[in-house]
C-alpha cells in the first residue's frame, strides 16, 4: 500500500500551482519592479510576492527572461492604439503619444517595453501599425524599416532619458534647477555657462514634443523627397 503513496506524493503540483495564472504573474513582477526596481527581478522574487513555490512559474514563464518579456508583452498588448486618419505625420505621431502614454504607467519597466525583443502578436502589434502606415505612404519594406527604426530610436531615447532623468531635473524641483544652473554658470565653460538656464532644466513634455517633431519632419521629409512625382 505504501509502495504507491510516495509517486502519488511526487507528482502533486508545488504550493499554490492550482491557483496561479500568466496575468498574475506579470502583476506580481511589476510589483517587484516598481518596489526593487528591474534588476530585482527573479523567479524566487515574484514566487513570494505570489506565496507561491518558485517552481511553479515554470508552468507559466520560463525563468527571469520569461517573466520580464511577459511584462513587456502585457504593457506593449495594452496600449490603445489609435485609429488611422490617414494622414502620415498626424498617426505617426499618435502612434508615438500612446506608446509614451503606456510606457510611463509603470515608469520604472518602461526600460523593458522600449528594449525587450518580443516575437509575440502583442508585442508586435506597435510595429505592425508603423509599418503599415509607412507602407500606405509608398516605402518599399527595406525604407519603412529604416524608419521604424529612426523613429523607435527617438522614442526610446527621448522615454529612458524622461524616465531617468525626471525626477532629478524636472520642472517642479526648483532647488535642484538652482543648484544645477549655479553648478553649470561656474563650469568654466562659456557656452554651457550660457545655456545653463535651459540645460538645468527639464520639461519632459517639450522635450518629447520637441524631438519627436524634429523626427517627424524629418520623416516626412524623406518619404516625399522619394516619391515618384516629386
Amino acid at each position: 500500500m505504501t509502495s504507491h503513496a510516495a509517486p502519488a506524493r511526487r507528482g502533486r503540483p508545488p504550493k499554490g500551482a492550482g491557483q496561479l495564472s500568466r496575468a498574475g504573474i506579470v502583476e506580481a513582477t511589476l510589483d517587484v519592479i516598481g518596489n526593487e526596481g528591474v534588476g530585482a527581478v527573479g523567479m524566487r522574487a515574484v514566487a513570494r510576492v505570489l506565496g507561491v513555490d518558485p517552481k511553479s512559474l515554470y508552468n507559466h514563464v520560463d525563468g527571469k527572461d520569461g517573466l520580464l518579456d511577459a511584462v513587456a508583452e502585457h504593457l506593449l498588448g495594452s496600449i490603445e492604439l489609435p485609429t488611422r486618419t490617414g494622414d502620415l505625420r498626424l498617426d505617426l505621431r499618435a502612434i508615438a503619444d500612446a506608446f509614451r502614454q503606456r510606457a510611463l504607467v509603470h515608469p520604472a519597466a518602461a526600460a523593458l517595453v522600449l528594449t525587450r525583443q518580443l516575437g509575440s502578436v502583442e508585442g508586435l502589434a506597435p510595429t505592425q501599425l508603423v509599418l503599415e502606415v509607412l507602407r500606405d505612404a509608398g516605402c518599399d519594406p527595406d525604407q519603412a524599416v529604416h524608419l521604424l527604426r529612426t523613429m523607435l530610436a527617438t522614442l526610446v531615447g527621448a522615454l529612458l532619458r524622461e524616465v531617468n532623468a525626471g525626477p532629478t531635473y524636472g520642472t517642479s524641483d526648483l532647488p535642484g534647477i538652482a543648484a544645477r544652473r549655479e553648478s553649470l554658470e561656474q563650469s568654466g565653460l562659456p557656452a554651457v555657462a550660457e545655456a545653463a538656464p535651459y540645460l538645468a532644466r527639464f520639461d519632459s513634455q517639450a522635450e518629447f514634443d520637441f524631438a519627436m517633431d524634429l523626427t517627424l519632419d524629418a520623416l516626412v521629409a524623406r518619404i516625399n523627397a522619394s516619391a515618384p512625382n516629386s
